[in-house]
């Protein structure tokens, strides 16, 4: 019997198992993806979707279907501290502070099995089964098979049924108990002891507290909690049941709903609380560990609670998650398309291993600066306005702890895919973020609003084009009468066949594109062209040559005034730091990341440029003449 063959087998229907699947599915890839639980989750784990989180599903098309079971969303967070008669309020502030520039801010709060359900949806639709209840058995990287090197052994839970598969790649997305990861003898590094037991319960109460719908910290001399609101009247306590500073601390400490319940009534007093039923209960100590690899040969990769555990106070968790799988996916589907050599599938653990090593850093020290010393109310509503006062650490860690849990943290150092000075690709036109521009590669692209030439639709510039794995090319064209032979330069040298443009045109050149709105000449990127100019006034034809016009829905006036940039006349342009009547070109990584900017010059040094930022990426000779017979 022959053996069955898949691009990728997927292990766990997690958060990061799902989101990897749902990419890849997209994409037309052939995924097995086993899970040893009989349905997904039905109570308990992970909740939170932070602003970042929210871009990216929205990006993808699923940010409708999460709020259709209208979440709880935190707009703000309350400080509750020690009083003579209990407890009181000594501030709020916002969860996502106005200095970080989020379409969304706020934290939403969602039952992680209906996460999962929007996710399993997606998977199916797109032609992948999530196998239950099955779990792995054994896997080795031998191969037999050059194209699919890895064997993996699978089996039914119950022992009934086996089956072996081979695969180009196998993801570990089981959790902190990684069968795979335990088979590859890769070892978990703590940062520190075991320093804290919590219970977390979700349920519906009846309380006198007055914040029990805000996400709270609470300080009090019987203990700490944070609230946490829910769906469907619901709310979550994380309850601190024993500290390393307790005399008879014991970091496998446990107790009952009752127990743990009365610490609650006891922090909460003066209030009152009690519950009309509990969905879910849990008692665990908090560990911070992170794995010492996350792949040995870049066929076999780990991702999300495999890789990185940590407090959950933070929300972190699923969203590490997400980008975790998103960051693989895309660079997969890149390697297995022929756009990327095999070493850009070594970026995935530099990059995700270093975000996960400053949220551990990031979560111990501000977690040990918060129990050092409870703040002043002047403190928390310093740390709230963004205040020009001189700043403590608090306020400094708060504004810090601010933009890395809403997700806009995130910065990926200087590699192949993020330009730097030291990059391999050399041209004076490069821009940098000390010159030329306020993007830095390796950061999200800042959000945007202009108006869509073809309609007059008022649109959100970062989320023209969907997650689909393709590069995406914005070239902000200044005012059309100082840039038009800019533009019309560049044209002429992308239109070459050893451009970046070119070199991976579809090849079937009879199959009619016209609605392909996204991808008409190439899936290797897409093209977007924004001018300083009122939309009235831009006639795409008239403006743009014949290369730029064809992505004629990706053609947009940036004539949207922005409170952030208020002087500003072109506001897209201002915000990304280009001069507003010369322009610029910025290229955005799949996954969202500013790869590189390069000035838009008359000539073919633009191109040239861009030829060899692709080039480096690529691993292919671009831009240059070919020898012809």
């Amino acid at each position: 019997m022959a053996t069955n063959l898949y691009d990728v087998v997927i292990i766990g229907a997690g958060p990061v198992g799902l989101m990897l699947s749902t990419c890849l599915s997209r994409w037309g890839y052939k995924i097995k993806h086993i899970d040893n639980r009989p349905e997904p989750t039905v109570t308990g784990r992970a909740d939170g979707i932070q602003p970042r989180s929210l871009d990216l599903l929205r990006n993808m098309g699923l940010k409708r279907k999460i709020m259709e079971y209208e979440p709880a969303k935190v707009y703000e967070v309350a400080f509750w501290d020690p009083s003579a008669k209990g407890i009181h309020r000594t501030g709020t502030w916002a969860s996502c502070p106005k200095f970080i520039d989020a379409r969304h801010p706020f934290t939403t709060l969602l039952h992680q099995g209906l996460i999962e359900r929007v996710f399993i949806e997606d998977v199916e639709k797109n032609g992948t089964q999530i196998q239950r209840p099955w779990t792995i058995t054994g896997f080795k990287n031998d191969g037999v098979d050059p194209t699919y090197p890895v064997e993996v052994n699978l089996a039914h839970v119950d022992g009934t049924a086996s089956e072996t598969v081979r695969a180009k790649y196998l993801f570990s997305g089981e959790g902190a108990r990684s069968f795979v990861r335990e088979q590859l003898k890769i070892g978990i590094k703590y940062k520190d002891p075991i320093a804290h037991v919590w219970g977390v319960m979700d349920g519906v109460v009846r309380t006198t507290f007055p914040d029990i719908k805000m996400k709270c910290t609470i300080h009090s001399d019987a203990g700490s909690i944070m609230v946490i609101p829910r769906e469907s009247n619901m709310v979550r306590l994380y309850i601190q049941i024993a500290s390393s500073t307790d005399k008879d601390w014991n970091p496998r400490k446990s107790a009952t709903a009752e127990e743990v319940q009365q610490r609650a009534k006891d922090i909460l007093k003066p209030y009152t609380i009690s519950w009309d039923r509990v969905e879910w209960f849990s008692v665990y100590p908090i560990g911070q560990g992170i794995a010492e690899r996350y792949t040995l040969d870049e066929r076999v990769f780990m991702g999300g609670d495999a890789c990185h555990t940590h407090s959950p106070k933070a929300g972190q968790g699923m969203n590490t998650a997400f980008l975790d799988a998103v960051n693989l996916a895309w660079k997969i589907h890149h390697v297995e398309s022929g756009f990327a050599p095999r070493s850009l599938l070594s970026t995935y653990e530099s990059e995700r291993k270093l975000i996960a090593e400053n949220l551990l850093d990031f979560d111990a020290r501000y977690a040990k600066l918060f129990s050092a010393r409870i703040p002043s109310a002047g403190e928390v509503a310093g740390a709230a306005e963004a205040s020009d006062l001189e700043e403590n650490e608090f306020i400094k860690t708060f504004k810090a702890s601010c933009e890395f849990t809403s997700g806009y943290g995130v910065a990926y150092n200087p590699n192949t895919i993020n330009w730097s000075p030291s990059h391999a690709a050399q041209h004076p036109l490069f821009l940098t973020s000390e010159k030329g521009t306020a993007l830095r590669t390796g950061r999200t692209l800042p959000n945007a609003t202009v108006t869509r030439a073809v309609d007059a639709n008022v649109v959100h510039l970062e989320q023209e084009i969907p997650l689909n794995g393709s590069y995406r090319v914005y070239v902000f064209g200044g005012r059309p009468a100082t840039t038009s032979r800019a533009l019309s330069d560049l044209a002429t040298h992308m239109a070459t066949p050893t451009s970046f443009f070119a070199t991976f045109a579809h090849k079937d050149k009879a199959l009619d594109r016209y609605h392909e709105k996204h991808t008409p000449h190439t899936s290797f990127l897409s093209l977007l062209t924004i001018f300083n100019s009122p939309r009235s006034a831009i006639e795409i034809d008239d403006v743009l040559p014949p290369v730029f016009a064809t992505y004629r829905d990706h053609v947009y006036a940036d004539d949207v005034w922005d409170a952030r940039v208020p002087e500003a006349k072109a506001a897209a342009h201002a915000k990304m730091g280009l001069d507003e009547e010369k322009g610029g070109v910025v290229v955005v990584r799949p996954d969202g990341y500013v790869g590189a900017v390069v000035r838009l010059e008359e000539g073919s040094g633009t191109c040239e440029a861009l030829n060899k930022y692709f080039g480096a990426v690529t691993g292919r000779r671009m831009g240059e003449e070919r020898a012809s017979l």
